[in-house]
């Protein structure tokens, strides 16, 4: 994935961020891996054995032993720090989103870069800034995938993140988080539904999903409606950062109204792939709606 930003976002680039403060508990990592199945009983006592005797941190005696990995030394780590992460084969949350089975990897690395320039430049807490729609030309470009990991990786924050689903034609978000979509924004917006059908993700603390619900006649319509503007206004008190996913805009219309209630757009596009005049008349079509352009990316999946 390569991040390309509008001048605003590439002065952030050289900004610093201000150190993140955690506090660990005082669940050792020993007893975390322990815990999780990780570490036998026997395994954990030679690792103290060896820890005592070297005067070695005990991920290094570990290591040093062979009864763990570099991965599992991470895992308790984030446990130890309350970073959430999910393990592979213990959730049912689809391996696409990357960043809650592999937050150390490369790839999610660049998805931690673009967070922190959306957070000096979008995401400063006023509640004009607090909603954010991500779109794109055409369908399969990785605007679905970049939404949701996105999603995820604001939450491992500790910012209360909503992800909705907003293409109601083609959705995909109930899918990637393994959600029920018998009810959604579909449904709130017709009046047959509250904010109650917000679902929360498992271990992931800080990330609610509003799914797209059962697919409308007239999504674009629904979309126009006042309690459109009424529910993201609301979802604004309670959440810090909402990320909106939106049907390809080279098909519908409702990309362009997301983004216009929204403020700002990312751009997503897909490495030959995307078609250059479709994004160029995305973009300008955005810009002359009045919405900011706070960023692209060209996606390489």
């Amino acid at each position: 994935m390569q991040t390309i930003l509008q001048p605003t976002i590439q002065a952030a680039a050289s900004a610093k961020m201000p150190p993140v403060q955690r506090t660990t508990n005082d669940h050792s990592i020993g007893a975390i891996l322990v815990d999780s199945g990780k570490l036998t009983m026997d395994k954990a006592e030679a690792v103290l054995k060896l820890q005592k005797e070297k005067n070695m941190r005990f991920g290094e005696a570990a290591l040093q032993l062979g009864v763990l990995t570099v991965e599992d030394i991470r895992f308790a780590l984030a446990r130890q720090y309350h970073y959430p992460y999910l393990l592979k084969g213990k959730s049912n949350v689809s391996e696409e989103v990357v960043a809650a089975y592999q937050p150390f990897s490369t790839q999610v690395e660049s998805l931690r870069a673009l967070r922190s320039q959306l957070m000096l430049r979008w995401f400063t807490g006023e509640t004009e800034h607090k909603t954010l729609a991500v779109v794109s030309p055409g369908r399969s470009e990785g605007r679905s995938y970049l939404a949701a990991n996105l999603a995820v990786v604001f939450s491992q924050l500790g910012e209360r993140t909503l992800l909705i689903d907003a293409d109601m034609r083609h959705p995909r978000q109930h899918k990637l988080f393994k959600l029920e979509n018998q009810s959604g924004l579909s449904s709130i917006l017709s009046g047959r539904g509250d904010s109650s059908t917000i679902q929360h993700v498992n271990n992931l603390v800080d990330l609610s999903v509003l799914t797209a619900g059962p697919t409308p006649p007239n999504p674009q319509e629904l979309l126009g409606r006042a309690l459109y503007d009424s529910l993201i206004t609301s979802m604004s008190l309670d959440y810090d950062v909402i990320i909106i996913d939106t049907p390809a805009a080279a098909d519908y219309a409702d990309s362009q109204v997301i983004a216009m209630r929204s403020n700002g757009a990312l751009v997503v596009t897909r490495q030959n792939a995307s078609s250059l005049s479709q994004t160029q008349q995305l973009t300008e079509g955005l810009q002359q709606l009045g919405v900011l352009m706070v960023g692209a990316v060209i996606s390489h999946f």
